[in-house]
């Protein structure tokens, strides 16, 4: 890769428009909607501020590849660095009320980077008419703060979140607060999980899509699966089939654990060989267009299941499908993973793995099944893998959420999830991975099919 130095003259005007990106947006009336939703929520005099991640570094002249903030992207639609956000629906001008600011592209960005958004083109992603370079921020603030009660300020209040990096929107909510302290602040992360977590329409099309490609990444792996593929291997042909269709890549870091390696959660060094016998768990799902998908198959590396993998894999079957079932409006999620626990018991002791006397014992805080068992059923899906959403309120009709029971056996070296992505209906569910193989005479079917075809 060159080093930067002097920017060429380029005589073409057109060389500093954006390009067409590798997927297709969502529409600008899609985040207006989403815009609505957040301005309702917000009380009288709020001023609401939304910043893009940083470009993370690796060292020396690297750096990351950019992956935008949910937050800003689910509102504006900009998948670009140094962008911010204003939302003052109060505000005394109407022209105040959406503010976009964007980076303003040079010759030298245009050159060395590429071009960036014109003020056009962030108008037409986003529908935001208002759209001014990121340069004149801060004069903008200094100018609303008088008319502003509150500043709504927003923040990573994800539930597992452990982020030991001071973010780009903290640093700038820092600034702000010092800078204006008297005025009251705000929590946004509330009413953008609650927000979010209801998805319109086109955002389960945009799901769908990514569905779609981790469908045929899976197909092509089940030709491609034989005893003695490397683990990094299978995670290779994954890639190829994501990016070839429109993905930017895995919406999260692949497991290909093979054996003993599916009892480990979150194995993702995936570096060792699929042995014969051994049955190799692949959680996988790409990204399209900013959404995630996610997708668990257990497959057996040559084949065919044995009888006790078999046995295995149809009680973990049994409680994605009960469980699938449970996901209804009105719905806690609390109680649905105890209601889930319940089933996974059942199944236990069906197996041999549990005593039916000692599960009527147990203490229910501690229940036994969290021995081969010892995640959650569900989570939130959307634009995060491990997307945003309330605990405290009831399932509605537009969520997302993964189904992925699983039983890891590590004295067997077995370990077996299986993983679809459900959209909340009206009357029930909305499997979007339905078509997706997952009975054991399909998956065996269809691996030895592929045995006769090359891949």
């Amino acid at each position: 890769m060159p080093r930067s130095s002097n920017p060429l003259a380029i005589p073409d005007p057109g060389f500093y428009l954006r390009p067409i990106m590798r997927y297709t947006p969502l529409s600008a009336a899609t985040y207006r909607e989403h815009r609505a939703r957040f301005n309702q929520a917000m009380d009288k005099g709020g001023l609401a501020v939304f910043h893009s991640n940083d470009i993370m570094p690796t060292s020396a002249d690297g750096s990351m590849p950019f992956h935008q903030a949910a937050d800003l992207f689910y509102l504006s639609g900009i998948d670009q660095e140094e962008t911010v956000l204003l939302l003052f629906p109060g505000a005394h001008d109407p022209r105040d009320r959406e503010i976009l600011f964007v980076r303003e592209t040079s010759p030298a960005i245009a050159i060395w980077e590429g071009a960036k958004l014109t003020k056009a083109q962030a108008t037409e992603l986003s529908g935001i008419a208002n759209v001014q370079w990121t340069s004149s921020y801060d004069d903008v603030i200094k100018r609303l703060m008088p008319q502003a009660d509150a500043l709504y300020l927003n923040s990573n209040e994800h539930l597992r979140q452990s982020n030991e990096v001071q973010t780009r929107e903290e640093r700038k909510n820092a600034e702000l607060r010092a800078r204006y302290p008297l005025h009251a602040v705000k929590r946004s992360a509330p009413t953008m999980h609650r927000i979010r977590s209801r998805k319109t329409t086109e955002e389960v099309a945009q799901i769908r899509n990514a569905v779609n490609i981790t469908a045929k990444a899976l197909r092509k792996v089940l030709a491609y699966m034989k005893p003695g593929v490397m683990e990094y291997e299978v995670e290779a042909e994954i890639t190829h089939e994501f990016i070839r269709h429109g993905s930017r890549g895995h919406a999260y870091t692949p497991i290909i654990a093979s054996g003993r390696n599916a009892c480990v959660l979150h194995y993702i060094t995936n570096d060792a060989p699929c042995k014969d016998g051994d049955v190799v768990l692949m959680d996988f799902g790409c990204e399209y267009g900013g959404y995630a998908s996610d997708l668990t198959r257990s497959i057996p590396v040559n084949g065919k299941f044995t009888p006790r993998q078999r046995d295995v894999y149809n009680a973990v079957l049994h409680v994605q499908k009960e469980a699938t079932k449970l996901l209804r409006p009105g719905t806690f999620l609390a109680d649905y993973h105890k209601q889930v626990g319940g089933i996974m018991e059942e199944q236990l002791i069906k197996l041999g793995l549990l005593d039916k006397k000692e599960v009527a014992a147990q203490d229910p805080d501690r229940p036994l099944y969290k021995k081969y068992f010892m995640h959650g059923t569900s989570h939130f899906l959307g634009l995060d893998v491990h997307d945003v959403g309330l605990w405290t309120e009831p399932i509605t009709e537009g969520m997302v959420f993964t189904v992925e029971p699983g039983i890891y056996i590590l004295e067997e070296n077995l370990g077996i999830r299986i993983e679809n992505n459900i959209v909340v209906t009206k009357d029930g569910q909305d499997d979007l991975f339905k078509d997706i193989p997952r009975e054991v005479e399909e998956i065996e079917e269809l691996m030895a099919q592929g045995k006769h075809v090359k891949v």
